[in-house]
C-alpha cells in the first residue's frame, strides 16, 4: 500500500470514528449511505466520492479513486459491502491474528505455507459430508470445494497464507468482538 494511501485511508478512518461510525452496523449504515443511489449493493467511483464528501470527509477525485481502488480487491471497479468493511476496518489485530494463523497451521501439515488438498486428507473427514454420503461428489471434489470456501481466490487449487488471512479478515470484519471472534475461530476447527 501507497503512502499517499494510507494517509488518506487514516483520514476517512478518523473521520468516520469521530462521526460515531465504530462499529459493523454503522459501517453498514455509512455504505448505504453511499449506495444510495442505485442500491445495487456496491459503490462506485461517483458514488464513493460523492458518499465521503456528503459525510463531511474532503478528498480529491484523485485521493477519491486510489482509496476506492485500494478496498476493490476483486478489481470489478466497484466496492461491496465485504471490501467496504475490510478496507475501513483494517487487518486483522494480533489477538485474532494469532487464531487465524494457529487454524492455518492445523491443515499446513507439510509446513509449505499454503495448504493443498493433500494437507487436507489427514484433518478434513469428508465421510460425514451428506453430498459424500448420498454418492453426489467424491472426496476429491468434496476437498476443492472446501479450498474454494475457504480463500482459494485465484481458483489453483491451494490457498496461501494471504488468502487464508484476507478471508479471515472478511470473516473478522463483520465481528465486534475478540473474544467471541477466537471462541467462533476454536469452535470450528477444534483449536484449544
Amino acid at each position: 500500500m501507497s503512502t499517499e494511501v494510507l494517509v488518506v485511508l487514516d483520514k476517512v478512518r478518523s473521520q468516520l470514528k469521530k462521526r460515531g461510525t465504530k462499529t459493523i452496523a454503522g459501517l453498514g449504515r455509512t455504505f448505504r449511505q453511499f449506495d444510495s443511489y442505485n442500491g445495487d449493493r456496491k459503490i462506485d467511483k461517483e458514488e464513493f466520492a460523492v458518499g465521503l464528501w456528503e459525510i463531511g470527509i474532503e478528498l480529491n477525485w484523485d485521493e477519491s479513486n486510489k482509496l476506492l481502488s485500494f478496498f476493490d480487491k476483486d478489481g470489478d471497479g466497484n466496492v461491496d459491502f465485504t471490501e467496504f468493511l475490510i478496507g475501513v476496518w483494517g487487518v486483522l489485530n494480533d489477538k485474532r491474528q494469532s487464531i487465524v494463523d494457529k487454524a492455518f497451521l492445523k491443515f499446513d501439515w507439510d509446513g509449505s505455507g499454503q495448504i493443498e488438498k493433500n494437507d487436507l486428507y489427514s484433518v478434513y473427514d469428508v465421510t460425514m459430508h451428506p453430498k459424500f454420503q448420498n454418492g453426489t461428489m467424491t472426496r476429491d471434489q468434496i476437498l476443492n470445494e472446501f479450498l474454494s470456501n475457504f480463500g482459494d481466490a485465484n481458483h489453483d487449487g491451494i490457498i496461501s497464507r494471504q488468502e487464508w488471512n484476507e478471508y479471515y479478515s472478511a470473516i473478522s470484519s463483520n465481528i465486534d468482538n475478540d473474544d467471541h471472534f477466537v471462541l467462533l475461530m476454536r469452535n470450528a476447527w477444534k483449536l484449544d
